[in-house]
């Protein structure tokens, strides 16, 4: 059996408009992440592929995409992943994250999370890392973050 948002994705996905939709009702649930106007590409366990335009609200002093910005399309990319990936016995919040910015952030960025180690079913808790890359319109990486999230059994 599927998780919920993961089942969630599928169905409403299959509308005209529906990953605009599937978009805008994660941002209802979390709305801090509807600064960054995301948009899912594509959702499956164990990946989740998120887009980003580059609009002047998203920009630093330079005229790129804030480096806030990609912090945030990186947490949820990994935390929707994770999220459609877990069994439903599970919960998980993220504990951490370390960032490397390669390059300016321009255009319309691309960012795929994907675990670093299965996602299990576990009557303890563990740490699961979480790496997401973020790319620009020629495929070049701008930006790769690893989410440290905290699996833990529900109680």
């Amino acid at each position: 059996m599927s998780a919920p948002l993961l089942s969630l994705y599928r169905k409403v996905t299959r509308w005209p408009a529906g990953h605009w939709l599937f978009s805008r009702a994660v941002c209802f649930k979390a709305p801090y992440f509807s600064t960054i106007a995301p948009r899912f590409v594509a959702l499956e366990p164990n990946r989740c592929e998120v887009r980003i335009r580059d609009r002047r609200r998203v920009h630093n002093h330079i005229g790129t995409v804030h480096a806030i910005a990609l912090c945030n399309l990186a947490e949820l990319a990994a935390g929707v992943m994770t999220d459609a990936s877990l069994p439903a016995s599970m919960r998980w919040i993220p504990k951490g994250m370390t960032v490397e910015y390669l390059k300016k952030a321009t255009g319309t960025l691309h960012g795929v999370a994907t675990p670093d180690v299965p996602l299990v079913e576990s009557a303890s808790a563990y740490d699961l890392p979480v790496s997401v890359v973020v790319t620009d319109a020629a495929g070049d990486a701008v930006f790769r973050a690893t989410i440290a999230m905290w699996v833990s059994p529900r109680r």
